[in-house]
């Protein structure tokens, strides 16, 4: 399986970094909120992070009273971000790829990932691993980006707009051919996978899950009208999709 590390490359980590250190952005905006509405109790319960990156979310958790939460990512500059500035005596960093998950020797109460998913090529290995990695009963919350987001091949615009700059609906290229698209995005080879909803959905019940509950990512009116540079276009598609799952005892 491919082990994609672009956020070492040091011109789009240090514009990454500039993007989350801006206070509107879509993480903090959008994703991270639904993410953390969709956990269940943290308070005393063992967490791991697949693609912790800067290490925003162990942070949350360990402050939402977890007993211990390992965070675990490729890239050494996320990590080395995230030990300096998201660090906790509860909170353990260690770089490893999302590949190589099935080499922890340990079980947790919870896991989880934000938007780390879309650089796996093997998503039904992925979950298979992840559901070994958890207790009998334990959740699973996860977000990556929505299918109709990644469902664009980067060789027109993302939206089509009128000659004022309106979005006036979004630009969806071969939504059923699945695997590996690259586009522009900071650097000129970004790499992801798209697949299709349905394969995911089926890459989580066939890993054994139970899917109790599934989001897509939604900006108020206000918001899009506030902010119409970030989130004009979030009217025309979600960009990211979550799911709350359980291991069947």
């Amino acid at each position: 399986m491919a082990k994609q590390n672009i956020y070492d490359n040091e011109n789009f980590f240090e514009n990454f970094k500039d993007i989350r250190s801006n206070e509107i952005n879509f993480n903090d905006c959008i994703e991270t909120p639904i993410l953390l509405s969709m956990l269940p109790e943290v308070n005393g319960k063992s967490v791991l992070d697949i693609g912790c990156g800067m290490g925003q979310h162990a942070k949350q958790y360990s402050d939402m009273g977890a007993k211990f939460v390992m965070g675990i990512d490729i890239s050494e500059k996320m990590l080395k971000y995230a030990k300096e500035h998201f660090c906790a005596k509860n909170i353990t960093y260690q770089q490893m790829a999302l590949e190589n998950i099935s080499a922890l020797a340990k079980q947790f109460d919870i896991v989880t990932s934000s938007l780390t998913f879309d650089y796996a090529e093997d998503l039904d290995e992925l979950m298979r691993n992840v559901y070994q990695l958890m207790k009998d009963g334990a959740r699973f919350v996860f977000s990556m980006s929505h299918p109709m987001a990644t469902a664009w091949d980067g060789k027109y615009d993302r939206y089509t707009c009128t000659e004022l700059g309106e979005r006036l609906y979004a630009n969806i290229s071969n939504y059923m051919v699945e695997g590996k698209r690259s586009v522009k995005w900071v650097v000129d080879d970004y790499e992801l996978y798209h697949r299709t909803l349905s394969t995911i959905v089926n890459a989580i019940v066939n890993a054994g899950f139970l899917i109790e509950k599934c989001e897509e990512s939604h900006v108020s009116d206000a918001m899009r009208k506030k902010y119409p540079a970030q989130f004009g276009g979030t009217l025309h598609r979600p960009d990211f999709i979550f799911f709350r799952c359980k291991k069947s005892i």
